[in-house]
């Protein structure tokens, strides 16, 4: 092995989540995490739902109508935003947000009732996909039942009030120091596993809520649901180690936010406010995230990588809007790189606006399919076919090819036979194609999106991507 490519393997390139990204790191390897992550979940792609903007109804049986599309579109784990009723006290907006949760049990007749979310569970189980829902167990709406009937499970301020997080006014938080609020919450997740057949959940803010009560609910659950999926809203080590399959990538969110403003491209702007500031980073940086995330992250946990979701997307700018130019680009990694990637409603349509959050927005236009379909299907079948990039362990370790140009980024993944060669361009300008050492070599492969046999180019444009694959 070429001195020039190994240390490019254990600087950031053996970076699959619980590799070590160094030699000596690799002596003192993060922990195996002990979660058994269901086999489905190892080429799976998540879709985000957002159930209130899907259609211009709004609710579960106009979305069922989609779920053929979106299984055409490849998606595999439909991931549901919070379905239960919204309190109405300290309301946000018309019709309020979905996390202020005011019934674990139930579903917010806005929706629809508790048997269309059955059919569409088991429809979706029909077309070969999994349903996780939005699980909110930091705190509730402020008329939940509980705050009447067990008022003791909520944390207090120093005058005894109960409080929300943050600066978020229509909500209660819930206080773990309490068995019986504990024990409820857990009794309230078994209910969609055992009377709507769910596989999982998605949970909101899952650092602010104790480590110790992931660690103790998974085996709970997953003793109702076999090959249950957890996925944290948090990038936090530790929670994987014994409570979730998977945690939000929020860090290479942030990462691929700092190199398009480098590059010129982010421009979302909130009203009233200075134009965001960040750090100068170009694609070397995302050597050393990986680097450090393999180092921390327990040993064959996923991370999700994305380039929107609906928090981004309200609140923080389009993939347009924060990515440019860039966004294509920036996808493909979300694919390429270790971990799962996320689609949200919309996505695959290239829609460059945001939802609004609290009121009924118009839905996405679904038809015709465009070329933003094409290149996410095409992503998909990838990302379901090659086992170089299967999520965890057994996916393709990293080898990076350096070339004299801090804003080209290139590497393969290879597992068994599986190999993925991708090639970016995240500057602000045409680039040349120039290798410190030795080309690699990318005989017997073509070009994912064209077909056609695969060869370096010589330069490549703003936001220009290649990917190349085995010739079948």
């Amino acid at each position: 092995m070429r001195k020039n490519i190994f240390k490019t393997i254990v600087a950031g390139m053996a970076a699959l989540v619980g590799m070590a990204g160094s030699v000596d790191a690799m002596a003192q390897a993060p922990a195996r995490t002990s979660v058994t992550h269901p086999e489905w979940s190892r080429n799976a792609v998540i879709y985000e739902v957002n159930l209130r903007q899907f259609t211009p109804e709004g609710t579960i049986n106009a979305f069922i109508k989609e779920l053929p599309r979106l299984k055409e579109l490849g998606a595999d784990i439909l991931w549901f935003m919070p379905i239960h009723p919204i309190s109405e006290k300290n309301r946000k907006g018309e019709l309020g947000s979905y996390y202020a949760v005011k019934d674990y049990k139930a579903v917010n007749p806005e929706f629809g009732t508790l048997d269309d979310f059955k059919r569409a569970v088991a429809e979706a189980h029909k077309l070969g996909m999994k349903v996780v829902i939005d699980w909110v167990p930091n705190h509730t709406g402020c008329d939940n039942a509980w705050v009447t009937e067990h008022p003791e499970w909520y944390s207090r301020d120093k005058d005894g009030n109960m409080y929300g997080p943050f600066d978020w006014t229509d909500v209660y938080e819930l206080n773990y120091d309490n068995y019986y609020m504990r024990k409820a919450m857990v009794d309230a997740m078994k209910f969609w596993l055992t009377e709507v057949g769910i596989d999982g959940y998605r949970c909101d803010v899952a650092m602010e809520v104790p480590t110790d009560f992931w660690d103790d609910t998974r085996p709970q659950l997953q003793a109702v649901k076999p090959d249950l999926f957890m996925l944290a809203e948090a990038s936090v080590p530790e929670l994987q180690l014994h409570g979730f399959d998977m945690g939000y990538n929020w860090p290479m969110k942030d990462l691929f936010s700092e190199i398009a403003a480098t590059a010129g491209q982010y421009s979302f702007k909130k009203e009233g406010e200075p134009m965001k500031t960040f750090a100068t980073k170009t694609a070397l940086a995302i050597d050393s995230l990986l680097a450090d995330q393999a180092a921390s992250y327990p040993q064959d946990s996923y991370l999700m990588n994305m380039t929107t979701n609906h928090d981004l997307n309200s609140w923080e700018g389009t993939e347009f809007d924060r990515l440019g130019n860039l966004h294509k680009a920036f996808a493909v990694l979300s694919y390429t790189l270790p971990g799962m990637p996320l689609i949200y409603t919309g996505q695959e349509t290239g829609m460059n606006r945001a939802f609004e959050f609290f009121v009924k927005d118009e839905a996405p236009q679904w038809e015709p399919r465009n070329e933003y379909f094409t290149f996410y299907q095409t992503l998909n079948r990838l990302k379901h076919t090659n086992r170089a990039l299967l999520a965890g362990e057994q996916g393709g370790k990293m080898v990076r090819y350096a070339t004299t140009s801090p804003h080209l980024y290139t590497f393969s993944r290879t597992a068994d036979d599986h190999t993925v060669f991708v090639m970016v361009n995240l500057g602000a300008k045409s680039e040349k194609v120039k290798f410190t050492d030795e080309a690699p070599s990318v005989e017997n492969l073509i070009n994912l999106f064209t077909g056609d046999v695969a060869k370096l180019p010589k330069k490549l444009n703003p936001g220009e991507y290649l990917v190349f694959i085995q010739a079948k």
